[in-house]
């Protein structure tokens, strides 16, 4: 086989360094000592024409001079002669030598010298490879040249190598690739190509490279998806005749069974009708159910290979419950969305009717027929606030009111709504300790607490066959709270709420997810799994803990139970007023409060009913009111120069809202205090108000009475 010039010229033979005897002689030519007398000769004859005379010992010192001279250039060059040598041919040999690809090269990227193996890869140029890559090239070679060697992923053309890097020097690097070779690929470089009989002429060598050597790769031994080799015109009717670990785990068989199989008759009917269609759109990833096993999710990709395809497994079953997850999630959302509007109709209709009730009952006092009617429509409007509260804390738009309460009384009026919650095969116990503690905390957000925890605690013991749920109320000492689970009792003591069953218990492998949100082991469709998710954060906004122990049936005393435990009030006893001597004195006459005022009022609101009711009863008692059914309207009425002493506004309003239309507002009103009515929590805009000063909050469903004392108490401001 005839070699290429660069070959040729690469292997042409150097001429072994000359020593330094061999130097010396060629620098003491007949020539060399010429040249030296001719400028002692010279140097001699112009002292002389300036001195006037020459001396032996002025010949002789500027011999030695002169010769010093010559003598020094020549070491010199014999050094760098020396070191050109060392580093030139000799290492430039070595890289010849070697049969893989290596090079030397400077730090800066250029190329001193290359090998057959190196130019075969990656042609003849004159730099280290560029473009992707190139800085982790050269961050290794900043590495050999700080410690002497490094390594580095390396493309010559169209190959990937990974390459060993060794200083040479100060200034220069050995790049050789590793004993591996080529990096994923089955190929030979033209350089190792074998050589065959009969082949004389380049086009010939060329022949043998396009005849396919070797077969697809194939290792997937270590892959953490699944991997099988096909061979076959079409992929359903293609046969498996290599498969890894993985994939044979996947399709719960071993490599026996599964060789020779069509992959095909593996998967069900219809996802095979569906992985056909896409095959016929041209699509290279779809998913898959195996005839064996339906409900394990499984994706296949793609590879065509010549004869076959190489096909890719990848279990995807956390992926489709990540799915589900987020699914339940945005349902959730859409749901408390949802609630949330509903809340907010029912608030703005609750708010008219009250303020309507109100009015008839002021016009129709105690001793008028229809005083027995008024109040029981009024009656009936509070259950109604009552639901709303409950929608609004669904939504997690209610605002949290801590109030003192004594926890006999919160368990015992719990009890009589739970027990309406019982099925026929479970029995609801109770058991009051004795002198029950008061505690701070929101009434609804407790019942509602207890009341998920019962709830639970019943589906658990009926879906056993029935039983009973026990509902137990303590005080407890800091000492008994941190022996019952509450490490951080405070030192008051803590008031205790448990909540057991003698149900099938909870496993240990599950203890720890029962407060994750959406975790439930009901089954699909029966439950949020938001309910003990819910209990944990209302026991820990109001300063408390809950701990859960069990026991799985069987066992003796088998169940689950939940302690809440929350901080003791503690109530500041007030000094005792000295003692005086009483006085009979004649009761105060009772009069009634004046809600009565002066003032002019803006009233924003869209509802018609609340507007226009709220704005009667505030004229009655003596304020000057203007209307306005939304933000737009408001800010008209308020450019137009009108003045106010008090703006009162819905914060949620179709179009401009509450909160924007008071920005754009505060200019023309000045220092005007302003109320805002909504039935959502404050907190859900009160971002919305930064620097705003002034601002005011009332929640829905309002009454007469509320309104008209926060309305003068604003004015008296």
């Amino acid at each position: 086989m005839s070699s290429s010039p660069a070959q040729t010229s690469a292997h042409k033979p150097t001429a072994a360094p000359k020593n330094l005897p061999e130097r010396l002689r060629d620098f003491a030519s007949p020539m060399a000592l010429t040249v030296v007398g001719i400028i002692v000769v010279c140097a001699c004859a112009a002292f002389w024409f300036i001195a006037g005379e020459l001396p032996v010992g002025v010949v002789l010192t500027i011999l030695v001079i002169v010769m010093g001279a010559v003598v020094s250039v020549a070491l010199f060059a014999f050094g760098q002669d020396d070191d050109t040598g060392a580093q030139g041919p000799g290492v430039t040999a070595l890289v010849e030598a070697l049969a893989e690809p290596a090079a030397i090269a400077s730090f800066d990227g250029r190329l001193s010298a290359t090998n057959p193996a190196w130019r075969d890869a990656g042609g003849n140029e004159k730099r280290l490879p560029a473009g992707e890559g190139s800085a982790a090239l050269f961050v290794a070679m900043r590495e050999a040249r700080a410690q002497g060697h490094s390594r580095a992923l390396v493309r010559l053309g169209s190959f990937d190598f990974e390459m060993l890097l060794s200083r040479l020097g100060d200034e220069r690097v050995l790049v050789r690739a590793a004993s591996q070779g080529v990096l994923g690929t089955g190929l030979l470089l033209n350089h190792e190509l074998p050589v065959a009989e009969g082949i004389d002429t380049p086009e010939e060598a060329e022949a043998v490279v396009a005849q396919p050597s070797v077969a697809p790769a194939f290792d997937g031994s270590d892959a953490p998806f699944g991997q099988a080799l096909l061979e076959g015109d079409t992929l359903l009717a293609a046969k498996i005749t290599r498969v890894n670990p993985v994939f044979t785990r996947l399709m719960g068989g071993s490599a026996a069974d599964l060789t020779g199989r069509v992959w095909g008759d593996l998967i069900d009917a219809a996802s095979r009708e569906e992985a056909q269609a896409k095959l016929d759109a041209k699509k290279t990833a779809f998913e898959v159910k195996l005839l064996s096993n339906k409900d394990l999710p499984l994706q296949v990709r793609l590879a065509h290979t010549p004869g076959g395809y190489m096909l890719y497994l990848f279990d995807i079953s956390e992926q489709k419950q990540l799915e589900q997850s987020l699914a339940q999630v945005q349902k959730m959302q859409a749901i408390g969305q949802f609630a949330g509007g509903v809340a907010h109709d029912l608030n703005n209709l609750l708010t008219g009717l009250k303020l309507r009730v109100e009015d008839l009952l002021h016009n129709h006092p105690l001793g008028d027929p229809s005083y027995g009617g008024l109040n029981e429509i009024r009656q009936i409007s509070t259950r109604a606030e009552d639901l709303v509260r409950k929608l609004l804390a669904f939504s997690r738009k209610q605002t949290v009111k801590r109030v003192t309460l004594n926890l006999g009384e919160l368990i015992s009026e719990s009890e009589v709504l739970l027990r309406r919650l019982m099925r026929e095969d479970v029995k609801l116990e109770t058991e009051y300790g004795r002198d029950l503690p008061d505690i701070h905390a929101d009434k609804g957000q407790m019942e509602m607490a207890v009341m998920n925890l019962v709830v639970n605690a019943r589906d658990a013991v009926h879906a056993s066959g029935g039983g009973r749920v026990k509902i137990r109320s303590a005080a407890l000492t800091q000492a008994e709270a941190v022996a019952q689970g509450w490490a951080d009792a405070p030192a008051q003591g803590a008031a205790l709420i448990e909540v057991s069953d003698n149900g099938p218990g909870i496993p240990p492998e599950i203890m720890t997810k029962v407060f994750e949100p959406f975790f439930t082991t009901k089954p699909l469709g029966e439950g949020t799994g938001l309910g003990l998710a819910t209990v944990y954060g209302i026991v820990n906004q109001a300063d408390g803990h809950i701990a859960i122990t069990s026991v799985v049936a069987p066992a003796d005393g088998h169940g689950a139970t939940f302690k809440i435990f929350l901080p003791i009030k503690v109530h500041v006893a007030k000094p005792d007023a000295p003692k005086v001597e009483a006085v009979p004195v004649t009761p105060p006459k009772v009069t009634p409060k004046d809600m009565s005022g002066a003032g002019r009022i803006l009233f924003v609101e869209d509802e018609e009913i609340v507007r226009g009711i709220a704005a009667r009863l505030l004229r009655q008692r003596g304020y000057e009111v203007t209307e306005a059914s939304d933000g737009e309207e408001a800010l008209d009425i308020i450019q137009s120069g009108d003045k106010f002493d008090l703006l009162i506004s819905d914060v949620i309003m179709p179009g401009l809202d509450g909160p924007s239309m008071l920005k754009k507002a505060r200019p023309f009103l000045g220092n005007v205090p302003v109320m805002f009515i909504s039935g959502y929590a404050e907190a859900e805009f009160s971002d919305l108000l930064e620097d705003e000063v002034g601002v005011s909050f009332l929640p829905k469903p309002l009454d007469i009475k509320t309104l008209a004392e926060r309305v003068k108490a604003q004015l008296a401001a």
